[in-house]
Formats: C-alpha cells, sequence, structure tokens
C-alpha cells in the first residue's frame, strides 16, 4: 500500500491553514503537501511541522497572482525575471521546511503570445530552475493540468510534459503525475505508471468525475495502488481532493483499499 501525504490545501479546509497540520496528523498522515507556503513565515511552518511530526514532501513554485486567476507565469515571455525570483524564494521556503521538491505550474497561454515562444519561454525557465534547484538539492517538477479545470493551460498531457522533459535535458526534471488530471485528459493510467515511473517525481490523486475521494467515481485505485507496489514506487502519493462531505468522514477510503 502507498504512503499518503495530506494536501492542506484540499484537506481539513474547516480549519485555520497553521491547523490544519495538526489534524493531519491525528487524521494517521505523516506527511503533507500544499500549493504555497509563501503567505506564512517559514519558521512558523517548520514549527508546525516538527510539532506534529510531519515530513513536506512538497509545495509550489510561485505562481503570479492566484487570487486573480493567475496560474503559473512560466510560459509568459515577458514575467522571466519575476519567475527566476520566484525560484529563489521557493529555495528558501524548501530550505527551511526540508521540502525535497518543488512543482512548477507552466500556466495559461497568454494573450497575443504564441505556442512557440510560450514553448520556448518554458523549456529556458525550466533549465533556468533545475539547474538552481539541482545545485540546492531540491528536486523539480512540472506537472499538466486538465483544460477542463483550468481552460487555458498551457502543459495537458503527459506526452507533451515528457517531451519538455526530454527537451529541457536536465536530470533534475520529474513528471508530477497528477491521476486524476491525467484520467480527464488521457486515461492510460497504469500504461504510462508502467513505461515512465523512472521520470515520475511525485504522484496525486483524486477520483473522476468530481474530484471526489478515490472510491467516488471511475477511477480504479485498488487495481492502481497494487500496479504501484508491484512497480515499486516508494514515493508519497498526495491526496488533492475536494472531500465530498468532511475529511475524516471521507478518510475511510484508505482502509478499505488496504
Amino acid at each position: 500500500m502507498p504512503r499518503f501525504a495530506a494536501n492542506l490545501t484540499m484537506l481539513f479546509t474547516e480549519l485555520p491553514f497553521l491547523d490544519r497540520f495538526a489534524a493531519a496528523r491525528a487524521a494517521g498522515f505523516d506527511a503533507v503537501e500544499y500549493l504555497f507556503p509563501y503567505e506564512y513565515a517559514k519558521g512558523d511552518l517548520a514549527a508546525r511541522l516538527r510539532a506534529n511530526r510531519l515530513k513536506q514532501v512538497l509545495h509550489n513554485l510561485p505562481a503570479g497572482d492566484w487570487a486573480a486567476g493567475e496560474r503559473g507565469i512560466a510560459c509568459h515571455p515577458d514575467r522571466v525575471e519575476e519567475f527566476r525570483a520566484g525560484v529563489a524564494r521557493g529555495m528558501e521556503y524548501a530550505h527551511a521546511l526540508d521540502c525535497p521538491q518543488l512543482n512548477c505550474l507552466a500556466g495559461k497561454l497568454p494573450d497575443g503570445v504564441t505556442r512557440e515562444q510560450a514553448h520556448a519561454t518554458l523549456v529556458a525557465n525550466l533549465r533556468f530552475a533545475a539547474d538552481a534547484l539541482g545545485k540546492a538539492g531540491i528536486r523539480l517538477l512540472v506537472e499538466p493540468i486538465n483544460t477542463f479545470d483550468i481552460p487555458g493551460f498551457f502543459l495537458t498531457r503527459s506526452d507533451q510534459a515528457l517531451d519538455l522533459i526530454a527537451e529541457v535535458g536536465s536530470a533534475n526534471l520529474f513528471l508530477q503525475y497528477d491521476l486524476y488530471h491525467a484520467q480527464r485528459m488521457e486515461g492510460e493510467l497504469a500504461g504510462t505508471l508502467s513505461r515512465h515511473l523512472a521520470r515520475i517525481g511525485h504522484i496525486q490523486l483524486a477520483d473522476n468525475p468530481g474530484r471526489n475521494e478515490p472510491g467516488t467515481g471511475e477511477i480504479n485505485y485498488p487495481f492502481l495502488f497494487r500496479h504501484l507496489d508491484a512497480l515499486g514506487w516508494n514515493g508519497f502519493i498526495g491526496c488533492e481532493y475536494k472531500p465530498r462531505a468532511t475529511t475524516l468522514g471521507g478518510l475511510g477510503w484508505i482502509r478499505a483499499m488496504q
């Protein structure tokens, strides 16, 4: 059975964010992830991790103005300096939180920018980030996201991301494979895991439709968990789903699938 990390952006949302660490530990998790740490002091977050004996396994690089609908800036040609500053800020937090990997959100294709221009910018930014993070001992991830949830997102499919990784040419760039996003765009989950596990740095889950708990939709999670065990996956899987009711009330899926 894989190890699971609670995504604190999605789970325990009835609580203030800093209180979700203790809730995750009380619910049986020993690892957490979340979208962004940057509105909180590094020391406050690190203290919550230590106090609750939790490992942080992931957070994202800064991704522009999230509240205004931005979902990353890595493919924006006019914001390269902002992206590079975000890499430095992400590294500072990752070091303070002992977080081993950072995810880069490519962003939406900007108005007036061709796909070729956005692609060239993304390649250059990923080369810069992979090199800088590699020197700091931090792994860089890049994540395809489905266009139903985020219309206009630039990086949408696993094969596109894997081609991008090959073009960047860094040993420090990996695929963040979100099973929910992949199911919505392409399916072929078990086959993709089998063929590309060596380039997958992190896995996330939610069921489809609804982005709710495993067991509420069409994805055969018991099969996928056995498949991952057989492949030798030893990383965490981030629980990035929306509970249908309460977080605690929906956690029975973990016991049911053991």
